[in-house]
């Protein structure tokens, strides 16, 4: 017998020998025939891996690559496969402190794009702007990556360096160099407008204390005799729900904030418990408003609770699951959408302002703030 042959043999009987233990399996499981064929097909391609690559493979990185080629299929931006490091950094995202750059961004029509920068932050001092497009990350296309990766490549030890290759619109494309740091998020910023009984209030994005701080600064307006409230939700990103629904019940008059609706259409519902708004709020959004922000706006417009103005907002509404593996790694996979109190999908479509008012970036004065001052002079005027 010819030496082909013998090798032939050997992997049909791996296959095979594959196959039976997969069906025995499967039937088991109560699996149906094209599942369990399915499978068979799965194992019998990685014994014939094992067996006759040219070097050797362990089983720990075949099932590796055969997870992270599953969720890429997906063909969803926002569900990624994350190996033991990626998953400790992704774990460290919303814990208030991380090293990095201090930039949030995007990810929509096969692009990495910067949302927002936070202030006195290594991404502010390089000069980077909301809307830049990020191309390469320290040499490599973000296009070798699926895009929720290439903020865990950002991201890194303090005091390292990152390059970011950028694209501008009308400008050629520049490498900017930037040193990671501690990023503390502060997220709630409030003042009272000159001149005005008008407070208002940023909120950067939905960290794990965005909910208290935005209560302490609600507060300290409120103390000022404030009558009416700007919500200044441009360029944020969103971030968690939980830290959402507590500005919400801040704001948000009671009933249903959003609701969290699953493919087998069960739903969960986030409420507030708030009697009545204190007094008229006109919130500003636009093409970064995203996720939570759009939750948050989506509830204050349905309710009649406040004004939206600016433009339409970035329309991320989905929701992940963020799930921890055998081996230290993880999953993140979109598993609901979110929808309005008056049942609107966020996703794909965001959400458009009562008072269309566009931005350009060759504005000397922020047309939409003033838009939303002459708004709330009007309400407090009634």
């Amino acid at each position: 017998m010819t030496k082909k042959k013998i090798v032939l043999i050997m992997v049909l009987t791996a296959i095979m020998s594959a196959g039976l233990t997969i069906g025995a399996i499967c039937a088991a499981l109560g699996l149906d025939a094209a599942r369990a064929a399915n499978m068979a097909r799965f194992f019998g391609v990685m014994r014939l891996i094992e067996m006759r690559y040219v070097t050797p493979v362990d089983d720990e990185t075949l099932i590796d690559g055969a997870i992270s080629g599953m969720v890429q299929s997906l063909d969803d931006p926002h569900s990624i496969y994350m190996k033991a490091s990626m998953f400790k950094e992704l774990r460290e995202q919303t814990e208030g402190e991380f090293g990095g750059i201090g930039v949030t961004m995007g990810f929509k029509d096969s692009k990495v794009t910067i949302i927002s920068v936070l202030e006195g932050t290594p991404g502010e001092a390089a000069g980077l702007m909301a809307g830049d497009e990020i191309i390469a990350v320290d040499g490599t296309s973000v296009t070798e990556w699926q895009p929720e990766e290439v903020a865990l490549h950002i991201r890194g030890e303090i005091d390292t360096n990152v390059v970011l290759t950028i694209r501008r619109a009308g400008e050629d494309d520049h490498d900017y160099t930037l040193t990671r740091t501690t990023i503390k998020i502060h997220s709630v910023k409030g003042k009272m407008i000159d001149g005005t009984q008008i407070g208002y209030l940023r909120i950067a994005s939905f960290a794990e204390h965005t909910g208290e701080e935005f209560k302490q600064e609600l507060s300290a307006l409120e103390a000022q005799d404030m009558k009416g409230l700007i919500l200044d939700l441009r360029q944020n990103p969103g971030g968690l729900i939980t830290s959402c629904v507590k500005v919400a019940n801040e704001v948000v008059p009671k009933g249903t904030i959003v609701s969290v609706v699953e493919r087998d259409g069960s739903k969960e519902e986030y409420t507030s418990s708030l009697e009545a708004p204190k007094y008229p709020i006109v919130v500003l959004i636009d093409g970064n408003s995203a996720s939570a922000s759009e939750i948050l706006s989506g509830a204050l417009q349905d309710t009649g609770a406040a004004t939206l103005v600016g433009t339409t907002s970035y329309g991320k509404g989905s929701v992940q699951m963020v799930l921890p593996l055998l081996h230290d790694d993880g999953i993140k996979l979109t598993i609901a959408k979110y929808y309005t109190p008056n049942g609107r999908s966020i996703d794909g479509t965001g959400i458009t302002p009562d008072v269309e008012v566009g931005f350009s970036p060759g504005d000397t004065q922020d047309v939409q703030l003033e838009k939303a001052e002459e708004v709330m002079e009007e309400k407090l005027a009634q």
